[in-house]
């Protein structure tokens, strides 16, 4: 006869394993702070290339212009510039990242606490293990 706690404890755990398990696991599997500046390079790095798209955009936006103003304006000005909003950009991001991977680093650990804890309750429901009789019902 079944055990409905059980049932529904491996119900549970399973739905668990197919779903956000996956993506906690892969987490788990980092130390904290590997997982966190994986993300963080990953995200700068994004970053980088996120600016530079939306920098050649506003560029080629008005190119005509550009061109003409280009002679007239300081250039060393015009990049300190650029790279002041380039840095603030990228440093902007780099904290949301750090921000948001610290809170899901935690937040992963913690489910797979409760997990593991399942896995633990589930397991001495059976009564902890091997109990002096094989599978077959003989000593």
């Amino acid at each position: 006869m079944l055990n409905e706690e059980r049932v529904i404890l491996m119900t549970h755990m399973a739905s668990y394993e197919a779903g956000e398990g996956k993506k906690n696991v892969k987490i788990g599997n980092y130390f904290r702070s590997d997982y966190i500046s994986v993300q963080v390079l990953k995200s700068l790095i994004c970053g980088t290339i996120a600016f530079a798209i939306v920098f050649a955009l506003y560029i080629f936006y008005d190119f005509e212009m550009f061109m003409q103003e280009l002679y007239k304006m300081d250039l060393i000005t015009f990049a300190k510039d650029v790279l002041i909003c380039y840095a603030a950009t990228v440093a902007g991001y780099g904290v949301l990242t750090y921000i948001i991977c610290t809170y899901r680093y935690a937040r992963a650990k913690n489910s797979l606490k409760r997990y593991y804890h399942n896995l633990k309750k589930l397991n001495s429901s059976y009564g902890g293990g091997a109990s002096g009789k094989s599978a077959g019902g003989r000593k």
